[in-house]
């Protein structure tokens, strides 16, 4: 079991930055891959960003590219996602996740675990 505990969310500006932490605990695998992804009200999860631990395969959505970049500290079994120039359409529950490679790792379904979410709200 991994268990997974996001931290960072909260209101800000447009144009300002948050930093999101994605703390991982239990029996982690230093190959899988780990993802951010984001829901808004009556959406279904949205693709944000994974990489590997070793950071050697890292993709970003294309509304996120430029301005997010997803980074690990292994010593720490942490992930982060730094959120540059956010704009309220970056609005969303952020939810951090786990799981092995995949050709899909873009998707929900490729992800065994799942931290709880963490809101973030950039006002106009």
């Amino acid at each position: 079991q991994v268990q997974l505990a996001e931290s960072g969310g909260g209101l800000v500006q447009t144009g300002g930055s948050l930093r999101l932490s994605c703390a991982a605990s239990g029996r982690t695998i230093s190959w899988y891959y780990i993802g951010w992804f984001r829901r808004t009200p009556g959406k279904e999860r949205e693709f944000v960003a994974y990489t590997s631990w070793s950071g050697s395969s890292t993709v970003y959505a294309d509304s996120v590219r430029g301005r997010f970049t997803i980074s690990t500290d292994n010593a720490k079994n942490t992930m982060y996602l730094q959120m540059n120039s956010l704009k309220p359409e970056d609005t969303a529950v952020y939810y951090c996740a786990y799981g092995p490679p995949s050709p899909a790792a873009t998707m929900t379904g490729s992800y065994n675990y799942w931290g709880q979410g963490t809101q973030v709200t950039v006002s106009s």
